[in-house]
């Protein structure tokens, strides 16, 4: 789980870019945006070998592919898919980072790894703590490297980090942890 707001398209890029096409898991995204069409999804694609897409209501998880939530709905997860609300942002911002992140840590618990990015909001600081507290893991980009330090500062100081990465960082760290597919279904999968 992965979440974006300010500065977050070029932190994307970057992140994306550094996946290869045997990258197992399941790679799911939240970026603020605007509802309006914009681009983001073709932009994004051009930075992923890996197959990227805007997941609908109902929507089997599938492993090896990147997901980017919706313009103006909230994506959360369920057992093996997703779902999708239309309910108030949360911090200003919806699709939100913290219903993301707390539907991911409520469903998946602790095979969950929750991704903060650069950000102008605390959007994602208690969806994180909420992944930890379920025994999964959590990542924040550094501050002193991200394009704008708030989000990621807002998650270090709700105490919800396990490792602090620069952006480069994110996704040999990724890879590493997870070179090898199980041999069984992965967690996204498993019904």
């Amino acid at each position: 789980m992965v979440g974006a707001s300010l500065g977050g398209v070029a932190a994307l890029k970057v992140l994306l870019s550094g996946l290869s096409g045997t990258f197992w898991l399941p790679l799911v995204i939240v970026q603020h945006r605007l509802s309006q069409p914009d681009g983001l999804m073709s932009y994004l694609q051009k930075c992923s070998v890996l197959p990227l897409t805007e997941p609908n209501d109902k929507e089997p998880i599938v492993s090896r592919h990147v997901y980017l939530a919706p313009a103006d709905y909230h994506l959360l997860l369920e057992r093996g898919s997703f779902a999708l609300s239309t309910e108030p942002p949360v911090h200003s911002a919806r699709p939100s980072i913290d219903v993301l992140f707390e539907s991911a840590a409520d469903v998946y618990g602790k095979t969950v790894i929750g991704i903060i990015l650069t950000g102008a909001s605390e959007d994602g600081a208690q969806g994180l703590a909420w992944i930890k507290s379920a025994g999964g893991m959590a990542v924040v980009e550094d501050p002193a490297t991200a394009q704008c330090s708030i989000m990621p500062q807002a998650a270090l100081t709700a105490g919800a980090a396990d490792r602090v990465l620069a952006i480069e960082q994110i996704a040999p760290f990724l890879t590493a942890l997870y070179k090898h597919a199980p041999t069984r279904k992965p967690y996204a999968e498993r019904t």
